[in-house]
């Protein structure tokens, strides 16, 4: 089923802050800077363990609740009918809301078989736990079996997306399919900010290499999550623009995908990930 809007695709919500590897009071503390900086999209997950400083953090802030985009994602051992219900309710409580704003099901099984955890998406949704569900880490093919059974909007598939990794055939399957993308490793873990392509357009666009970076994502219609602990650099972060870049210079950094294809997480770090498209 096509998406109807999706929370991804507010301009709100399009600058994500990503909690991941944060925990404790270094990840409090980051969150406080980012939401006085202005972000409002806050993304966590079963499997990063810091849902419980994520739901401190939030209830010490000044920062309405209901301004908030929460997202987080069921774990992988959690999408079948006997785990699913009580890990949502741990994340709930840990997170100190009663409702998640987008639920995210965090990586599909290798060979394809997600109907269970999907059915158990859609009735999160439908039980009032979720107010958006989605996906993430999902293939085409995957994309599209999903977008068949589930008779409610996919919010977005929350993908590795950077300028070092080709993503392109992707992404129009998505934007066929009505199903926004969102970002995560979105400067390659730093990696894309020395490449000498992006270091020169930083120097002719006076951006950092970081806010090149961002700013091609958001050109590329596609929503992030970036992570820092240090002020400056939430900051700059936070600063990207989708037209902050000429037609030239977007053409210039997509041709680095196609030169470099440099996944970060692949198998040697997930072991169970889906060959990839």
């Amino acid at each position: 089923m096509s998406a109807t809007a999706s929370p991804y695709q507010d301009p709100a919500f399009v600058r994500g802050f990503g909690t991941f590897p944060l925990d404790g009071e270094p990840l409090i503390e980051a969150l406080h800077a980012a939401l006085a900086l202005g972000y409002r999209a806050i993304d966590t997950a079963q499997m990063y363990g810091n849902e419980a400083a994520v739901g401190q953090a939030l209830r010490t802030s000044p920062v309405a609740r209901d301004s908030l985009l929460l997202t987080t994602k069921i774990a992988p051992a959690n999408t079948n009918a006997r785990d699913f219900w009580p890990s949502l309710e741990a994340s709930l409580k840990a997170l100190d809301c009663s409702q998640i704003d987008c639920l995210l099901l965090h990586w599909p099984d290798p060979q394809g078989n997600n109907a269970e955890a999907l059915r158990l998406l859609q009735e999160a949704q439908q039980r009032g736990l979720a107010r958006h569900v989605g996906i993430s880490n999902y293939t085409i093919a995957m994309m599209r079996a999903a977008s068949q059974q589930l008779e409610v909007p996919i919010a977005c598939n929350q993908i590795e997306f950077h300028p070092l990794l080709d993503q392109s055939h992707v992404a129009a399957a998505a934007d066929e399919l009505g199903i926004p993308l969102t970002a995560y490793c979105a400067v390659a873990r730093g990696k894309a900010l020395s490449e000498p392509t992006i270091v020169a357009i930083a120097e002719e666009a006076g951006l950092s290499p970081a806010q090149v970076t961002l700013s091609w994502i958001l050109a590329k219609g596609v929503a992030f999550n970036a992570m820092s602990t240090k002020p400056k650099n939430l900051a700059a972060n936070f600063a990207a623009k989708a037209d902050a870049l000429s037609a030239e210079q977007i053409a210039r950094i997509d041709a680095l995908g196609a030169q470099h294809m440099y996944r970060i997480v692949d198998r040697s770090k997930v072991p169970t990930a889906p060959d990839w498209d």
